[in-house]
């Protein structure tokens, strides 16, 4: 059965018509959703996902706190690489769904970096992710790194720098992968 990475900004806190939409072909497909546990668009993946009564949803947690499960689904616990509580620990999981997911869905608000670094993570093993963007409320379908490239041109230059700046901060986790 397909699975599928759903997640995004956590500025985002409310999704719209279109990303439902998408959410529904999910739900009528039957797809298994991996969805992590954050505020923001976690929080509203969730909520969602609760309203339409669907149980084929996995949560990942990182460690033993897991921040929201709104429609109580079975946690996926995934191992920190350490105490401290800073990106590192906070990604694991979503490496951990980058790994597991045949493709991805991400709501990106036009500047997480976060957002960007899990598209990353999806391209450096050959899965497509679709973006959802935001502020023009449009989707682009990301399967390279020449794809994520071309995203990011409609960003402002200064957005550019910090954005390849922070996913090359964080290529060692995914080098192997050979996509930096």
């Amino acid at each position: 059965m397909k699975t599928v990475f759903v997640g995004g900004s956590r500025k985002i806190i409310r999704i719209g018509a279109d990303v439902k939409q998408r959410i529904d072909r999910m739900i009528e497909g039957g797809l298994i959703v991996l969805v992590g546990d954050a505020n923001g668009a976690d929080k509203a993946i969730q909520t969602y996902l609760h309203e339409r009564e669907y149980r084929n949803v996995r949560v990942f947690c990182t460690g033993d706190d897991c921040r929201n499960n709104v429609g109580r689904w079975p946690i996926q616990r995934v191992t920190p690489p350490h105490r401290a509580r800073d990106f590192a620990f906070f990604t694991a999981k979503d490496a951990a769904m980058a790994e597991e997911a045949d493709a991805a869905l991400m709501l990106w608000d036009g500047v997480s970096n976060g957002t960007l670094v899990n598209v990353a993570r999806m391209t450096a093993r050959g899965k497509p992710a679709v973006i959802y963007v935001a502020p023009l409320k449009t989707f682009e379908t990301v399967r390279s790194r020449a794809d994520l490239e071309r995203l990011l041109a409609g960003c402002s230059a200064d957005d550019r720098v910090r954005i390849n700046e922070y996913i090359a901060e964080h290529a060692h986790e995914y080098a192997q992968a050979g996509m930096f």
